[in-house]
Formats: C-alpha cells, structure tokens, sequence
C-alpha cells in the first residue's frame, strides 16, 4: 500500500525520512490514529485541534489543513481500493542538526499511512473483552499534559508485561497511575457505571484525553447521562454496574471480566454488555454514521 509522505502518493518502499530527523533522534512528534465511515474520517477536526495544540506546545510550525487532508485520505482510499481503512497522521519536527534546539521547528514532516481496518467481532460488543491490571505505573507526561506523541515506550513495556498474563490473551491492559489510581488503557480510556452515572479517570492521572473519550462524555451530555471524571482505584472498578474502553478504532467496547496481577478474576454486568454502554455504542455508531450522510 502506498504511503502520503508530504503530500506525495509513493510506495511504501521508498517512502523514507532523514536520520536527522528529530522525530527520529528525539521523538520530537506527535501522530492522531482514526478511522473512516463510508469514506469519510469521523471527528477529523476534533483529531487535528488536539494536533494542533500538542504542536504548539512542541514549537512546531503546524497549520491544519482539514479540507487538503480529507483530499490525501480519499486519494489513498482510491489508490488501495478501500471503503474505508484506519488511519495514522504523524507530524514530525523534521531535520535538524544533531544537538538540542533552542529554535521553533519550521519544516516538519508529515507522513500519512493506511491500512485495513481490523475485523470487527460482533461477539465482542455482545459479550465483552477482559481488562487485566498492569504492575508497570502509567509514567507521568513530559511536558504540561499528556500527548499523543512519539514516546510511546511505556505503552511498548506494558504490551511486552501482558505475555506474562496467559489467562488474558484477548484483553487490555490497565494502567495506573503513580499512586495507584485507575489511568487509562495501553491504547484506551476506561470507563465504568455505577447507579446509572459514568465514572472515568480525571486527566490529572496522566492519560491521554482521547478524542473518543471526549466525544462519549458529549454524548453522555447529550444524552442526559450523568458524568463524573475523578481519582477511583481498582475496588471501585471491581464494584461498577458496567464498564467499558473507547479509542477511535475500536469505538466503544464493553468490558466485563478484570483479572488482577495473580490472575484473579472478577465480572461485571453478568457478562455482557450493559444498559448505558449499550445505549453510548449506538448513539455512537449512528453519529459516525450520519456525519458521513452530510458530506
């Protein structure tokens, strides 16, 4: 499949950036993963703000532009010929002398990669994935708050700690934070209900605030469901109603078994999918939808 590197459609193998790159040297780089429905990539303003913002507080000259960018996802989309496809773009600082800058990063780089979405399991959003809880603390940000950066180690080391965990193939992994509080999944924000209110882990624990996370708890809005963000810990995922994980891919999977470090294991919601996630998961789903119904 053929790569955007900069605006250019080239294949994969020539598709290349300079050692000297500070993405490379430095992880100076932030990248957003999102996916399309009927062509069209859902909540891509919401994905290039957040950008934007990391940018900025990175010193990297980023302008969005969303209408070029919708233009470069259907190219690909036609190249690979694809419905629809997940899509990651990376926004590096681009080449720069070896050594520590003091400079802003004027010409970046920009690399935009697709391939298949993941085969969806419908059994999943029936019955439920599992949730085990990780040693390894979820590291505190780099700068003022998280972001979707290049530094993706700790999330690379909790990856490698769930091999340990043979009852929990299937699952994701739960970190907390430094003081032993609910942060979020390796590659997901969690949630739980209790007494028909939402409960999630207050950005001050370190998370990501994923896009997906954001637009849930607008939908709960909307939809009148109460909404707490806080400090909880593992009992009070123990005692929830419901529980379930958002990212942009996956959209909102119910979670009902956690397995603690031994192998432990508790449930949640009977094993299957509760009244609030389910009612979160369609209006969800007919929102994708019907932003693609308006272009």
């Amino acid at each position: 499949m053929k790569i955007d590197l900069n605006g250019q459609l080239i294949e994969e193998g020539q598709a290349v950036v300079s050692v000297y790159d500070h993405g490379f040297l430095y992880g100076m780089g932030l990248f957003e993963t999102f996916r399309t429905y009927g062509g069209r990539p859902f909540l891509l303003e919401w994905h290039l703000e957040r950008l934007a913002a990391g940018c900025a507080e990175l010193d990297m000259a980023f302008v969005p532009d969303p209408g070029g960018l919708r233009r470069r996802i259907a190219r690909i989309l036609e190249d690979s010929g694809l419905e629809d496809a997940y899509f990651r773009y990376t926004v590096t600082a681009g080449s720069g002398a070896l050594g520590l800058p003091a400079e802003p990063y004027g010409q970046l780089t920009e690399v935009l990669y697709a391939k298949p979405l993941p085969p969806a399991d419908p059994e999943v959003y029936r019955s439920g994935r599992g949730l085990q809880r990780l040693a390894l603390p979820r590291s505190t940000p780099e700068g003022r708050t998280r972001l979707k950066s290049l530094h993706y180690m700790n999330n690379i080391l909790a990856k490698q700690e769930m091999r340990k965990y043979p009852w929990a193939r299937s699952a994701e992994g739960l970190f907390l934070d430094g003081q032993g509080r609910l942060c979020e999944g390796i590659v997901s924000n969690v949630f739980f209900v209790r007494k028909g209110a939402i409960h999630t882990p207050a950005p001050e624990t370190g998370l990501l605030c994923g896009i997906t996370r954001r637009f849930v708890l607008s939908l709960a809005g909307e939809l009148g469901i109460p909404v707490h963000e806080g400090f909880y810990d593992w009992e009070d995922l123990q005692q929830a109603d419901e529980a379930f994980l958002t990212n942009s891919i996956q959209e909102i999977v119910p979670v009902t078994v956690l397995w603690d470090g031994q192998g432990g294991q508790s449930g949640i919601g009977g094993g299957c999918i509760g009244p609030v996630t389910e009612r979160l998961l369609l209006a969800y789903r007919q929102a994708a939808v019907g932003e693609q119904m308006k272009r």
